[in-house]
Formats: C-alpha cells, structure tokens, sequence
C-alpha cells in the first residue's frame, strides 16, 4: 500500500530565479506528490501560467527585473477567475515582519521565509490550498 502522498494531485507552479532553490523545493513536492512546473523569472511565469491553471503558485521575491511582488499583483488582476484566485505562496530570503505585510499586501495568501523545512514546506501548501477551497 502506498503512503498518503498530502500533495498528491496538486499542480504547483514555482517561479524562483535561483537553481538550487527551484530543484529543493521540486524535489520535496515531487516526493510528496505535486506535480510541479518551476520557472526562472517572472517574464517566464507570465508567459507559462496561463497555459496550467495551477492548484498553487509559489514565488520568490527577490528575482531580476520583475519582482515577485508585481507579478502576484498582475495574477490578482487578471480576468481568469481560476487564475486569479490561485492560492499563492511568497517563498523568499525576505523574511522579517514588514516583509510578511508586504507579501499579503501584494496579493500572496502566505509569507515563508527561506530556508525552510521541507516537512513545514508540504503542511503550508496543504493548508493554504484547503483554507482555499472552502
């Protein structure tokens, strides 16, 4: 019998312009059953998102050119219901206080601060999509 994968089902679109982060964090859903689709910039986001209409999208912050910030406020401005809607997590270095407010202030559902522990990673994702669908 196979293990209750929490992410199992789930589509997730990653946008972070940093290797090693975009292979953690696919790596740790992937083993817990998302499928994942990771991009490196925020031009790439908005070109790819409309073509998944994902179940989560995680952002980093801190990107070159445009930042997770505007892109989130574009997504939350688009006509698409299921795409403006989309539970979305910020995932950055950024992680203080003001950073959190700022995250939610821009359109993110919830702030987590880098490094974070992959276990933490799949209950924030869990409980953002389900407080999202109800």
């Amino acid at each position: 019998m196979q293990p209750h994968l929490p992410l199992a089902g789930l589509n997730i679109f990653v946008v972070d312009d940093d290797d090693d982060s975009r292979f953690y964090i696919t790596t740790v859903l992937e083993a817990d059953g998302a499928t994942v689709v990771a991009v490196t910039s925020a031009a790439e986001a908005w070109e790819t998102l409309p073509k998944l209409q994902p179940d989560v999208f995680i952002c980093d912050i801190a990107m070159p050119g445009e930042d997770g910030y505007t892109l989130i406020r574009k997504v939350r401005s688009l006509q698409n219901d299921k795409l403006r809607q989309v539970p979305a997590i910020a995932l950055t270095a950024y992680g203080d206080s003001e950073d959190r407010i700022r995250a939610l202030e821009a359109g993110f559902n919830t702030h987590v601060a880098k490094p974070v522990d992959p276990g933490e990673l799949v209950v924030i994702i869990a409980n953002v999509v389900a407080s999202c669908r109800t």
